[in-house]
């Protein structure tokens, strides 16, 4: 394996770091790139709103991080560094304020699909100039932005979120949502949708064993939604919930949103889906590792355990990554949790 020592550069040049950190938690949240540079002869006095860079290798051709500085601290022998991606950018548009636009009966985002909605929208807060969208896809399935229409005077980010989060693939066994992620193509950052990775069927990227490759494992055993409430369209609803899973695990609720159901029947049979997968994959690690720094949110990993219970395939959901130029250390967080709509619709802003 080809050792990796990362690089930071600002503005295209590189920076003589003392340590740093990457962290991406997932969910359209903004990634963050934290290090430190030695104060004496840096000169470094207005680094605001400069362009960082994070290589993980010389050899590289895309960066694992892109963004922008917002915060800048000297202490006695240092300056500490905080850069966020361009999501980050998007909530605050470069300034103190959150990015907004106003969309009205007479300028708005109507008769568009989810990705020509989103296109128009970065465009309207002039913040295309720092988040691409040439390569962004669409929903699966191709859903419209008018049902319901947007209205009001809402975070370009919010707007993001909302309209992935209608979008459902209902087609297999069990449903999945669509999401928001960021790629580099070695120049821009490009937001893309993508159909959450089917645990199953998709191509697993990495192994990883409690022996081999995991220096620490955080099991963590999550809680089973066992009443599940779907609100479909035109305000119809329907809720499943098991008497059995009530007494073993105790009353929990999920509530989302699915406007492609039509009927409460649909939104009932879709609750007993999320409720049943739920079920099946409750359990989430959170591994430190020195293996998977290239992996990305969406990827799908494997985990061998000797308790068969815990061993299976996962989706990567975070990423941390912390270096010096001496060590070099990856923390994942990973999970095979069900799609549930509420995970993206109540996903935290940066």
């Amino acid at each position: 394996m080809t050792e990796i020592t990362p690089e930071v550069k600002i503005e295209g040049r590189n920076v003589d770091y003392l340590e740093g950190s990457y962290q991406n938690t997932g969910g359209l949240t903004s990634a963050t790139l934290q290090f430190k540079l030695p104060l004496q002869g840096s000169g470094y006095r207005k680094l605001w709103n400069k362009e960082v860079t994070m290589y993980l290798k010389e050899s590289d051709t895309t960066p694992i991080f892109r963004g922008y500085i917002k915060r800048v601290k000297e202490n006695f022998n240092e300056i500490e560094v905080f850069a966020q991606d361009v999501l980050g950018y998007m909530v605050k548009g470069g300034d103190a304020e959150k990015a907004k636009i106003a969309l009205t009966d007479t300028d708005n985002l109507d008769g568009l699909t989810a990705a020509a909605a989103i296109q128009s929208a970065i465009s309207k807060a002039l913040l295309d100039t720092k988040i691409k969208t040439d390569i962004i896809g669409d929903t699966t399935p191709v859903i419209s932005s008018s049902r319901p229409p947007i209205r009001g005077t809402l975070g370009v980010l919010d707007i993001i979120k909302r309209l992935i989060s209608r979008a459902i693939d209902n087609s297999g066994s069990v449903p999945r949502p669509n999401i928001g992620l960021l790629v580099d193509d070695g120049s821009n950052s490009q937001l893309v949708i993508e159909l959450e990775s089917d645990l199953d069927a998709g191509q697993v990227k990495h192994v990883y064993t409690e022996y081999d490759n995991i220096t620490n494992l955080k099991i963590i055993n999550k809680k089973i939604p066992t009443v599940v409430i779907v609100n479909g369209l035109n305000k119809v609803k329907g809720t499943y919930s098991h008497d059995s899973a009530i007494a073993a695990y105790d009353r929990t609720y999920l509530e989302v949103t699915n406007s492609s159901l039509q009927s409460p029947a649909e939104c009932k049979d879709f609750a007993q889906k999320l409720f049943r997968a739920n079920l099946e994959t409750q359990y989430e690690y959170a591994i430190e590792t020195f293996e998977g720094a290239y992996l990305s949110e969406n990827d799908i990993i494997r985990v061998e355990t000797e308790d068969p219970k815990f061993a299976g395939n996962y989706r990567v959901r975070g990423k941390k990554i912390s270096f010096s130029p001496t060590s070099f250390s990856v923390g994942l967080n990973i999970n095979r949790k069900p799609p549930t709509l509420a995970e993206y619709i109540s996903q935290q802003d940066n």
